[in-house]
């Protein structure tokens, strides 16, 4: 990461200031994201006040994934503009801000209403984060190749974030009873939410010494930095590359959530090694319900009350056992998925200054995906769990490098005054917003189709299915895929 166009040098103390803030801005917003997965669950049971298993929690939890989603898409637009607006280091810091703080208010939730509205506010942070600091790294480091390089490295440890909030996870869960009570009790989800603040303490430290973007600060001083316009970015010169940037961001995403997500709750259960649990669990729930509603029924002094309650207890504690099987099960195949994920961006890091043209670089990741991820989903999501981790990794190498993919290119086709804006279309209205619902697609419309023996295998095949269609259409709208105009344009 020290070789320009024109030579070698070494990054000045202000430049790895910038690379550190872009690192813990990327690292964070996948943090935040993948946060949702996590807590939403246990999170809305305890605040509904109902088991984990009511329909009225999954309810709840699919309003949570779509309404912050939409939101942050619509939002994430906004900050696009206002990006190019008024600057890229201010929208930047506030869009941080914004998603680190809103998690700590998400802690102290006391209704689902609440936990809703802040969760908004979290994605609504991380949508104008990736467009700002994409923006910002660019005019920073305008020369060719150290642009493309700063950009894929620290776009990588967007994928390190999942590890990270994996393991914040797991620590609030086993320390949760030694931590200071929050509305009265030791909630894990509550402390998961509240290490959401960890990226705004040393971006509050560096904050006085980061330096706004000199190109767009000189043609702002200049009176020559023209006012943004989202109609513009339809104007004949722009409008390809609007339409079909959104539509293959829509793509990566639509495999990311309409296949790649589904696995460890939706897709794991069906494996083979884990039919005994999975038998259990499904003979055991009505099993609790007919106990519960027996115990509730029964008068306070009832002979046969303690036989019932017993029973129940012994019967919630072998459905938390075989449960918990199949979540360590999903978890091990998630990881697998993380790594690759993570391999799949420096592998974009590198090959993103070998190969010149931006289509050929972007098949470098569709064209096996096309051949792989649809067979991952057919045959090992539903055979073979060993097979299914080495699958899930490779599906996040080819779909995750893509988000990468798009961090370098996009900064490369819009003028300066759009840049922010454009960036935004295709991440949020494309991707956030079209591409996410992906996932009700497969599970509502796809998966009912399917002729299979279990509502598991269904998801799975209309998994398959969506895999398919998605990197299919991608690798089709590739070929109307612009390239990049020269170097100046990004000084226009």
């Amino acid at each position: 990461m020290t070789t320009t166009q024109s030579g070698s040098r070494r990054f000045t103390g202000t430049e790895w200031l910038v690379i550190i803030v872009a690192i813990i801005g990327f690292a964070f917003d996948t943090y935040e994201l993948l946060m949702l997965p996590l807590i939403a669950g246990p999170a809305l049971a305890e605040l509904l006040g109902k088991p984990l298993g009511d329909p009225a929690v999954r309810d709840w939890v699919g309003y949570i994934f779509w309404a912050s989603a939409v939101t942050g898409g619509v939002f994430g637009l906004l900050g696009g503009y206002l990006t190019d607006r008024f600057g890229r280091k201010r929208v930047l810091v506030w869009s941080i801000l914004i998603y680190s703080l809103s998690p700590v208010a998400a802690a102290f939730s006391t209704s689902a209403s609440m936990l809703l509205f802040f969760r908004c506010t979290t994605f609504i942070g991380v949508c104008v984060e990736f467009v700002a600091a994409v923006a910002w790294l660019a005019e920073l480091f305008p020369e060719p190749k150290l642009r493309e390089k700063v950009l894929g490295w620290t776009q990588a440890f967007a994928s390190v974030g999942g590890l990270l909030v994996t393991s914040a996870n797991y620590a609030a869960v086993k320390f949760a009873a030694s931590l200071p009570a929050i509305h009265g009790a030791h909630s894990s989800w509550r402390y998961t939410l509240l290490s959401g603040l960890i990226p705004a303490i040393p971006l509050a430290l560096m904050l006085p010494k980061l330096p706004e973007s000199p190109s767009w600060m000189k043609k702002r001083a200049a009176g020559t930095l023209r006012r943004p316009s989202i109609g513009e970015l339809f104007a004949p010169g722009l409008c390809r590359t609007t339409i079909v940037t959104a539509l293959l961001f829509a793509c990566a995403y639509g495999a990311a959530f309409g296949a790649i997500q589904l696995v460890p709750t939706q897709i794991v259960p069906v494996l083979p090694e884990l039919s005994a649990q999975q038998k259990t669990v499904d003979s055991l729930k009505p099993q609790i319900g007919k106990l519960t509603g027996q115990l509730k029924a029964m008068p306070a002094d009832a002979p046969t009350k303690g036989q019932v309650a017993a029973d129940l207890k012994k019967a919630q504690g072998e459905l938390k056992v075989a449960n918990d099987v199949v979540k360590q099960a999903g978890n091990r195949i998630q990881f697998y998925q993380e790594m690759g994920g993570l391999v799949g961006r420096i592998l974009l890091a590198i090959l993103a200054v070998v190969i010149v043209s931006r289509r050929a670089l972007l098949r470098t990741f569709l064209i096996p995906g096309l051949l792989i991820i649809p067979f991952v989903f057919y045959y090992p999501a539903q055979n073979n769990m060993e097979l299914l981790k080495w699958g899930m990794f490779l599906a996040g190498l080819l779909t995750v490098a893509q988000f990468s993919f798009w961090g370098n290119y996009l900064p490369r086709v819009y003028p300066m005054h759009l840049r922010g804006t454009g960036e935004s279309f295709a991440a949020n209205v494309g991707g956030r917003m079209i591409g996410t619902s992906a996932a009700f697609v497969t599970t509502n419309w796809i998966a009912p189709m399917m002729k299979a023996d279990s509502s598991y295998h269904k998801i799975a095949l209309g998994a398959a299915v969506m895999a398919l269609a998605v990197y299919a259409i991608a690798l089709f709208s590739s070929f109307w895929l612009p390239e990049p105009q020269s170097e100046a344009s990004l000084a226009e």
